[in-house]
């Protein structure tokens, strides 16, 4: 039988910036190509530097779905995980593509070890997912692993307004009270 872990104090909602969370991981709503481009993938790849960039480029394209790591470099996280969302509205099944971003994600970060990631909101920025459709998806696939899991430690969605800093409250807090002490 499979261990259950409780997510109480597990799960954190942040406003803030990614970029500068002291975590083993930031995960990166990167394009496909890995080479930087808005949003929250410009700032990660500014804050990270440089080296972030070769990096990228020997790892080569990331499908939609998927995840790759590189170290952190200027970042004050360990390592990033980047990760391809899909264009809400244009690819088909964005619901099963985002819930394989946090999972594979999640799942690099268990192989890895790494104890504390930070998630943006994937796709909700220039890739038009509504936050509200996103974010259940999100915190739903990130509790049902870490129910079975017991690495990370800890993981924190990281919002940049408060519109989806109180939707994202409200669904992990929907989740929590729906779990047994």
């Amino acid at each position: 039988m499979m261990a259950q872990y409780p997510l109480a104090g597990r799960m954190e909602v942040i406003w803030g910036d990614i970029t500068s969370l002291r975590v083993d991981a930031v995960v990166n709503a990167a394009k496909g190509s890995l080479e930087g481009g808005g949003g929250v993938d410009g700032l990660i790849h500014w804050a990270a530097g440089s080296k972030l960039l070769e990096s990228c480029r020997r790892l080569g394209e990331c499908p939609m779905g998927e995840a790759r790591i590189t170290p952190g470099f200027d970042l004050p996280a360990r390592f990033i995980i980047h990760t391809v969302g899909p264009v809400y509205g244009l690819d088909p099944e964005p619901e099963r593509i985002l819930a394989d971003c946090y999972r594979n994600s999640l799942r690099l970060a268990i192989d890895h070890g790494l104890r504390t990631i930070a998630f943006p909101a994937i796709s909700c920025g220039s890739y038009r997912f509504p936050v509200d459709r996103a974010c259940p998806i999100a915190i739903g696939t990130v509790a049902d692993l870490l129910r079975r899991e017991s690495l990370p430690e800890k993981v924190l969605f990281v919002v940049h307004s408060l519109e989806h800093y109180e939707i994202y409250r409200t669904v992990l807090q929907g989740i929590l009270d729906g779990e047994e002490p």
